[in-house]
């Protein structure tokens, strides 16, 4: 018996009749169509067709049995979920139907409720890898060569992510520099991504957010009986990356004595559990993020000079959102389909007003200061265009992205600073170099060299630059 229909289908396989029938019931009243087989050659006929999400199959059948087509469709359609049925289950054979790809296991006599349960659970499932797959595709729309985590077309993002790719073969620590909001831990994820660790855990902590003992018993462990509520043995943040990346958020916010027993891990390539005397070998890739400047913490002695020079083997700044404008849009763009699928909305574009406030705006909190207001704003959304009053009062107004204007938090970095003036007055006199040079009162060489550095600069400005003697 079958159901013939677009929509989602079960393939339901039994050799014996009566109970293919009664289970192919069971989904057609859940309102989900179904094909039926009796044996295992006619299952793998069914299941070319694109519409079959789930195969339900009797685990004993004459000539190819339920395990042997369980693999066949793990080769075939390996987005198919399939639950396998019998009567006669043991341990052994349910661990190996797991291993070999099943997603559940369901014991004979059938009980409606489980049937219906493991189908639902593996439709949400498949539902959720769709999902998933559907947003790495965006993102690889969007932000181009390959990149499967990162948004965006400005050159100071290409600049960007040329140095992630760079860095990322090798095993060298990376220190990411930039203001909050940037995406630091995305740019962490993105070169353990590219890396040969990529199959091995990335483990993140915020060494900003733990107090100090906390803190050391999260990265190294903890022995039993190391502490009054101590009693097991734990294994910490080190040991659980081992083989992998362990990305360090907030690292300028590290205790100095957190700050000892993290350069000789990066040394020796060990640790000790806190309360233990065993010496950890660990295989770790370590990234470190912070939003200060290191060099200012080491000269005022609030961190370590040897942990600084250790970390900073490759430093990546990461540009704020005021000096990558042209991926504003990209990324506004990016979160409105996102946050609209999350929602359950049908919310398709921005107005031409809604769209120029973003553009705007200066966004002191950067990227995830973009990611909240549009979060908001499809949330807000009454049609299918996100409008200006959507936007929140900050972004209407738009005092903080008044032309002539730059907002500058207290503790950003002198170099940082630097860079914001002259982005912001390269956007006020539409790219004349010159022309900002005599605004801000410094040599146009002084603003090649810059653009230089944070690799902005055409070929044909490069030419302009004056030879070093």
């Amino acid at each position: 018996m079958s159901t013939e229909a677009t929509q989602t289908t079960v393939l339901v396989v039994d050799d014996d009749h009566a109970n293919q029938e009664s289970v192919a019931r069971i989904f057609q009243r859940e309102g989900l169509a179904t094909l039926c087989a009796s044996n295992g050659a006619e299952a793998i006929e069914l299941l070319r067709r694109p519409e079959v999400a789930v195969m339900v199959t009797d685990l004993m059948m004459p000539g190819i049995d339920g395990q042997e087509l369980l693999k066949t469709a793990r080769a075939m359609r390996p987005d198919v979920e399939v639950v396998l049925m019998t009567a006669y289950a043991t341990v052994e054979t349910a661990v190996a139907a797991m291993k070999d790809g099943a997603y559940d296991f369901i014991t004979k006599p059938l009980k409606r409720h489980s049937l219906v349960k493991a189908v639902q659970k593996a439709l949400e499932k498949q539902a959720l890898v769709a999902e998933n797959r559907d947003l790495r595709a965006q993102i690889e729309a969007l932000g181009g060569q390959g990149s499967r985590l990162m948004v965006g077309q400005a050159p100071a993002f290409r600049a960007l992510l040329e140095m992630l790719k760079q860095a990322a073969p090798a095993t060298a620590t990376v220190l990411l520099q930039g203001e909050s909001g940037t995406g630091k831990e995305l740019a962490a994820r993105f070169v353990h991504e590219q890396s040969p660790r990529a199959r091995k855990p990335f483990v993140a902590i915020n060494c900003g957010a733990l107090p100090e003992s906390i803190l050391e018993a999260e990265l190294f462990g903890v022995e039993k009986g190391a502490f009054t509520g101590a009693v097991m043995r734990r294994e910490g943040r080190f040991e659980r990356a081992n083989g992998g990346t362990l990305f360090l958020d907030e690292i300028g916010e590290m205790p100095l004595s957190a700050q000892v027993k993290l350069l000789r891990a990066l040394q020796e390539g060990e640790i000790e559990r806190l309360g233990g005397t065993q010496t950890i070998k660990v295989d770790v890739r370590v990234i470190a993020a912070t939003n200060k400047d290191l060099q200012k913490e080491v000269a005022e002695g609030r961190f370590r000079e040897d942990l600084y020079y250790r970390l900073n083997v490759v430093s990546v700044r990461i540009p704020p959102l005021a000096s990558r404008r042209e991926d504003i849009p990209l990324l506004a763009d990016y979160f409105l389909r996102r946050f609209a699928q999350k929602n359950g909305k049908n919310v398709r574009a921005f107005s031409a007003e809604a769209l120029a406030a973003l553009e705007n705006y200066a966004w002191p909190g950067n990227v995830r200061e973009l990611e909240n207001a549009v979060e908001r704003a499809v949330v807000l959304c009454k049609g299918d265009i996100i409008e200006k009053s959507n936007l929140p009062e900050d972004v209407v107004r738009g005092p903080q992205g008044a032309a002539g204007h730059v907002i500058i938090s207290i503790g950003t970095p002198m170099e940082e600073v630097e860079r914001r003036m002259i982005h912001e007055t390269l956007r006020h006199t539409r790219g004349d170099k010159t022309m900002a040079a005599r605004l801000l009162g410094i040599a146009a060489r002084t603003i090649y060299r810059k653009l230089e550095r944070d690799a902005e600069i055409s070929e044909g400005d490069r030419a302009l630059l004056p030879k070093e003697k």
